[in-house]
């Protein structure tokens, strides 16, 4: 029986990465309710600056913004993994990272607006100390990962102390600084696990990394939606919008059916499998929120609105859907599909991009990505044991 403290806690053990029916809890599901904010808004604020012509300016801010978003979520959901307990402390530790996401969300509209990224770390920073005091309560039962959790533990708070040093520098200088940053949050976890692997638990791992390629599908299925409702109300661009919200549709649904196509779970073997598959969904993730701003943009020009023209305006959709396809390939089809499939994914992605420069887009993007699916239905996963 589990021991329960004076203080009705549960000992913070490492969990068994082999426990069977482990399964995403509803303190996780209900911890992702606040992303899908944090993605919206995010996204919201591609499609505005993209529409007003903005474009690297739009790229930049937005591959900043979704990093904080992305790398909190993740460490919680590895930690997770690792040494969910859900006594009380555990839950309120994690409520006071939702509050951070929320502040953080909050100041996204600063930073993609005024350059000024303080309220996004100073929020960053509160989700960020909150895993340290869970790293911290960890080590003590952690047993042989004792000295990775307190690797994480030290190093993630070392961290934080220079984002907060970062808000002290001249404004000139904070690009070159916001790299070195990303750089010491990305080497933390190399460090730690270097140290005394943390146990993961695959199919929760992975299952938790599908909860969130579903929130973010479903940004994109809204703006399917926005498609249709704009046509009801726009009798002159009545036939590209239906076309259009069509295409957003036939896309997720596509996109969805590419991303659990592959075993996930066997992706993330080894420590560098695993760290493959964490850091490169950074790029799958990002390209689906994007693709629904993407989506926006495209209403935008059929509307009449904005500073993009065709063919640029489409690539503001393919881009996304290429790098989507691409990423999820490269980290969880490639080793396990056949020739088949890696040759057609790739060349799917790159048929893709080019779409825009076609006179019809998006019959050519529905078929394509249908087709790429009708591959995948014919084609299975190789077992686990074949191939490399």
């Amino acid at each position: 029986m589990t021991t329960v403290s004076s203080f009705r806690l549960l000992p913070m053990t490492p969990r068994d990465p082999r426990e069977p029916g482990r399964t995403a809890s509803t303190l996780e599901l209900f911890f992702d309710l606040v992303f899908v904010i944090a993605v919206s808004i995010a996204a919201s604020h591609l499609h505005h600056a993209l529409t007003d012509g903005h474009v690297l300016h739009a790229v930049g801010s937005y591959a900043i913004v979704f990093f904080a978003i992305w790398w909190a979520w993740m460490n919680f959901t590895w930690f997770a993994t690792s040494f969910d307990t859900d006594d009380w402390l555990y839950r309120v530790l994690t409520i006071v990272q939702m509050g951070g996401v929320l502040v953080l969300a909050a100041g996204i509209g600063r930073a993609f607006d005024d350059g000024d990224y303080s309220v996004m770390i100073v929020a960053y920073v509160v989700m960020r100390l909150a895993l340290v005091a869970q790293w911290l309560r960890a080590s003590r039962r952690a047993g042989p990962a004792r000295r990775a959790t307190l690797v994480y533990a030290g190093g993630v708070a070392i961290v934080q102390v220079l984002w907060l040093a970062s808000l002290l520098l001249p404004s000139g200088s904070f690009p070159a600084v916001l790299v070195v940053l990303v750089a010491a949050e990305l080497a933390v976890p190399v460090l730690a696990e270097r140290t005394g692997t943390t146990p993961w638990h695959p199919h929760h791992i992975t299952e938790r990394y599908g909860c969130f390629a579903l929130i973010l599908l479903g940004e994109s299925l809204l703006a399917s939606a926005s498609a249709i409702i704009g046509a009801v109300d726009d009798a002159e661009a009545l036939g590209p919008l239906i076309a259009l919200g069509v295409l957003t549709l036939v896309a997720t649904a596509a996109l969805w059916w590419i991303y659990f196509w592959p075993p996930h779970h066997r992706a993330i073997g080894s420590l560098r499998s695993s760290l493959t598959y964490g850091y490169g969904h950074f790029f799958v993730f990002a390209a689906a929120g994007a693709f629904s701003a993407g989506i926006e943009v495209e209403l935008d020009v059929l509307t009449g609105h904005g500073e993009l023209h065709q063919p640029w305006a489409s690539f503001a959709y393919t881009v996304p859907l290429t790098v989507f396809l691409l990423g999820i390939w490269l980290i969880a089809i490639r080793r396990y599909a056949d020739r088949v499939v890696n040759t057609v994914l790739p060349v799917a992605a790159l048929l893709v991009l080019v779409d825009p420069l076609v006179p019809v887009p998006f019959a050519l993007t529905s078929a394509i990505l249908a087709g790429t699916v009708a591959v995948l239905v014919w084609r299975t996963p190789r077992s686990a044991g074949d191939g490399s």
